[in-house]
């Protein structure tokens, strides 16, 4: 093969490498044709054991409320992350105040009432059940209640994989994919892998994120320690089989090569 062949036949073969099908990285690409009526119920996450409450009691008399706020924490500093952020920068936030931890029953034990169980509550649910029974103590008390350990985790082919606390314990899983800096171009977009702990079960689901119709999907807001796996494509998965001193050995094959071609020439004359 003459060098001037050579040299076309590379040129087709880069020409037809680059004309080959693209990677869909477009998501919800018919957003506007999904109803989101059933996405709204599944908006709030429901409390499970280990979740770690603040929840603090006010009313306009505020000296009455004070047996409810007895078991007062420390003041201590949680990283948290803003959803959505344009930087997706973590956040050292001061937490602080009565502490309540979820069970393994689903309760939480409350001054002056005792246990109070919280299954299948979410965080407004919570506020309102105690509410109405400390307003048989007071009138108008007003509950705040924030969950602090809220945590996602976010692994494979994404920009940085990790474990993220997130304030106010919402979060979808747009938004958890936003602070890990969104997939990689070597990430599947149509086969997102979601993993649920349900009741002490593992459950999971396949997600398409070039589809709309995933945000009715139960996966669609995420829940405590839901853990969201990126899968590689072909391209990736090619380049981590190739060894990474390829280009090493190629040099020094090169080098060899030139100095044989030298030998030789040296050798005729």
């Amino acid at each position: 093969m003459t060098l001037k062949k050579y040299f076309v036949y590379s040129f087709l073969a880069i020409i037809l490498m680059s004309c080959g099908t693209k990677q869909e990285i477009n998501y919800m690409k018919d957003i506007e044709s999904i109803a989101l009526d059933n996405s709204i119920k599944n908006s709030r996450s429901t409390l499970q054991p280990g979740d770690q409450l603040i929840i603090t009691v006010t009313a306009k008399d505020l000296d009455v409320v004070k047996p409810f706020n007895q078991t007062y924490s420390s003041s201590a500093t949680v990283t948290q992350y803003s959803v959505p952020s344009s930087n997706n920068l973590q956040q050292q936030i001061p937490v602080s105040g009565p502490t309540y931890t979820v069970d393994t029953d689903f309760n939480i034990v409350f001054p002056q009432i005792g246990k109070v169980n919280v299954k299948d509550e979410n965080i407004e649910g919570v506020r309102s059940k105690l509410e109405g029974l400390i307003s048989e103590y007071v009138k108008n008390p007003v509950v705040d209640a924030k969950l602090i350990n809220f945590r996602v985790s976010v692994v494979g082919e994404v920009a940085r994989p990790g474990t993220y606390v997130v304030p106010d314990g919402t979060t979808t899983l747009l938004g958890a994919l936003g602070l890990a800096g969104d997939l990689t171009p070597f990430g599947i977009r149509n086969n997102v892998l979601v993993l649920r702990t349900v009741d002490g079960k593992i459950t999971q689901s396949r997600v398409d994120l070039t589809s709309a119709q995933f945000i009715n999907s139960p996966y669609y807001y995420l829940k405590q320690n839901d853990v969201i796996y990126v899968q590689p494509n072909s391209n990736r998965e090619k380049a981590a089989r190739v060894d990474p001193n390829t280009g090493l050995y190629i040099s020094v094959a090169s080098v060899l090569a030139s100095l044989v071609i030298g030998v030789l020439a040296l050798v005729k004359n």
